[in-house]
């Protein structure tokens, strides 16, 4: 697992499809579903034409998470959700998660940070598992 500054990332060799697939069961099994679903690629394509690999953001939400969360700070929504990104490279596909701790980083809440360090182990057990 590759780790930065405000994410955490693997690598893997099936194609995007399939990488995508595997990653929403493994989020499944660890409590989160799927708020949203951007497809980057097809959106510049339709808005400016440009055409890139495949590149797609999930907004994954663990529910008592998020309420733990919300319960703490009823700001923290504009953190939320943990966004998880895929895109294509030539080996396969990158599968990156956005590091939670960053919400605890940001408002300073104990209770947040407490949130934050289980949806972390939760996150990096699903990535881990591609």
């Amino acid at each position: 697992m590759r780790e930065f500054g405000y994410g955490f990332a693997v690598e893997t060799e099936l194609g995007i499809d399939e990488a995508e697939e595997k990653v929403r069961e493994a989020l499944g099994a660890e409590g989160f579903g799927i708020l949203t679903e951007i497809d980057v690629a097809a959106t510049l394509e339709k808005k400016l034409g440009v055409t890139r690999p495949p590149y797609k953001i999930l907004g994954a939400c663990n529910p008592n998470l998020a309420n733990q969360a919300l319960e703490a700070d009823e700001d923290i929504g504009l953190l939320l959700p943990c966004n998880v990104v895929l895109y294509s490279t030539d080996g396969g596909t990158v599968v990156e998660a956005l590091e939670p701790r960053v919400m605890s980083q940001l408002t300073g809440n104990e209770t947040v940070k407490t949130v934050a360090e289980e949806a972390r182990e939760r996150l990096v057990r699903a990535l881990s598992a591609l």
